[in-house]
């Protein structure tokens, strides 16, 4: 490991520094894939209840420090100590339950019954391999929720990870490897790298990891789905959302508002399945924004230590600036701001929670992702409109129905181009470990989360057993082939019952010359 480079993280709300991390080489990633590759053979062979007892004194150790882990995130990331602790620490801890009692079921070996006359002396069986070394590259913006899921299911699954925290937020990587080494895991079955993002994936493809999970934006997504081309290396991508969110005539407003503050603005509006836009019939746009205005203009956005805090700070200052940007730009081209909440002018990074009307689906603030707490409103005549305007964006993440009607809610929500779509709700199903996370189109490739998620912690093996009684089958060739019996046998595939016998008839005809 070098000694003499090293990552200083900051707390973006006080620009204070809280340490510093070694950075690593690209040798010292090598070494950690050949030493993790060792370890990784071992521990394949622990059954899932072995598995599960380790990861089980990983997850007391977060329970009996979550608070003081919950403050390490707020300093390190700017969000509120409420926000880390619900949504980072508690996401965590009930992952484990699931992956933990859950995993054995999903990932054991079973047997599959073939399909027809062909397989008819065959009994087959499928196995979920491991898939070896596994990479895990996290974002900031949930620096443990995020990867926590991801490194329960590698770990349940029988792999050995090689994993880098964001560079933004280091100190939860620390946390991370805290409670890591609470698990009393095999020596180097988990080891944890600090190198520049812009190198991290390259390095980790070249260093021979099986499989590769990232977290982050579209366009490092594709350079890194082109990298891993070279050696076929699969890899599982999540690249966030331009979330809409779509409330109907007869929704309860009250819950809406409340609803698109929590998952538009919480974490600073930093969540790639937070809400970005909102289309509002236009039977109750009015009362819906008179409400959204009242709400948002009693928040506070500033210091996330302080008491009268709602909203944290951005985290980092090139996210900050980049929002601040399009929020501008948009302004220009004639948005207006409908309501703005208060703001703690002693910290640089805070930015106001801010809602535009009079916008359009060519604004930036609308077509790409924000990421920041920022919110377009437009109203709509018809439903057709709305699921119109929801799906035409790039991305596919996630998306939300407000509505009384739940059967018009599933309606629309078996329209809408989206991994996730949520009534009534918004950003909850990634705290729901069961249920499968991704997105459509440039939202990424791949799950993660629940049966799927384990799914692709793995490779599927089939072994094929033949217990036919003869010598040779009837369609092994050199020698005896006989046409009749190939016939019989495609008769028998399908069709009639009468014609199934006369194919019946041919096969038997052909098999006394086996």
């Amino acid at each position: 490991m070098s000694t003499h480079i090293h990552t200083e993280a900051f707390n973006p709300a006080t620009g204070e520094s809280l340490g510093q991390i070694p950075q690593n080489t690209l040798e010292d990633i090598q070494h950690a894939v050949s030493r993790i590759r060792k370890a990784q053979t071992k521990w394949a062979d622990f059954s899932f209840s072995e598995r599960g007892k380790h990861l089980r004194k990983m997850q007391r150790h977060l329970i009996e420090h979550g608070e003081e882990y919950a403050r390490i995130i707020s300093a390190d990331n700017g969000k509120t100590l409420t926000d880390a602790y619900i949504t980072e620490i508690s996401s965590a801890v009930i992952a484990f339950d699931y992956y933990i009692k859950h995993s054995a079921r999903v990932l054991r070996e079973r047997r599959v019954k073939g399909s027809h006359i062909f397989s008819l002396f065959t009994r087959n069986r499928l196995q979920q391999v491991p898939m070896g070394v596994v990479g895990i590259i996290s974002p900031w913006n949930y620096p443990l929720a995020i990867p926590m899921h991801e490194i329960l299911m590698a770990l349940m699954s029988g792999n050995g990870l090689l994993y880098k925290a964001a560079s933004e937020t280091q100190m939860v990587g620390q946390v991370i490897q805290k409670i890591v080494d609470a698990g009393e895991l095999p020596q180097d079955l988990f080891v944890q790298v600090n190198v520049a993002g812009r190198i991290a994936g390259d390095a980790f493809l070249e260093a021979g990891i099986d499989k590769l999970f990232f977290t982050g934006s579209v366009p490092i997504g594709k350079i890194l789905m082109k990298k891993a081309a070279e050696t076929l290396t699969p890899i599982s991508l999540e690249l966030g959302g331009n979330d809409p969110m779509i409330v109907c005539a007869e929704a309860n407003l009250k819950k809406a508002v409340n609803g698109a503050i929590w998952a538009g603005l919480s974490n600073s509006g930093q969540s790639c399945a937070g809400v970005e836009r909102i289309y509002v019939h236009r039977d109750v746009y009015r009362p819906f924004l008179k409400l959204l205005k009242k709400k948002v203009e009693r928040l506070r956005v500033g210091h996330p230590d302080h008491k009268d805090t709602h909203i944290g700070t951005m985290t980092t200052s090139r996210q900050h600036d980049a929002v601040r940007n399009m929020l501008e730009e948009a302004i220009a081209q004639g948005a207006i701001v409908e309501a703005i909440s208060q703001i703690d002018e002693t910290t640089d990074q805070a930015l106001p929670a801010t809602i535009l009307t009079e916008v359009n689906q060519e604004m930036r603030v609308m077509k790409e992702e924000t990421f920041g707490p920022v919110i377009g409103v437009m109203p709509f005549k018809n439903i057709e409109e709305a699921i119109q305007l929801a799906n035409d964006s790039d991305l596919g993440l996630t998306a939300s129905i407000w509505t009384k009607n739940h059967s018009l809610g599933r309606k629309i929500a078996s329209q809408l181009e989206a991994g996730v779509v949520t009534i009534n709700s918004h950003l909850i199903s990634h705290a729901i470990p069961n249920l499968p996370w991704g997105g459509f189109k440039q939202s990424g490739v791949g799950r993660t989360h629940g049966e799927l998620g384990l799914l692709e912690m793995t490779k599927a093996r089939v072994i094929v057993n033949d217990y036919f009684p003869l010598n040779k089958q009837f369609y092994w060739t050199p020698p005896g082939f006989v046409y009749s019996r190939w016939v019989g046998f495609m008769m028998m595939v399908g069709g009639a019952w009468s014609w199934k016998l006369k194919g019946l008839l041919k096969l038997i005809f052909g098999f006394k010359k086996l």
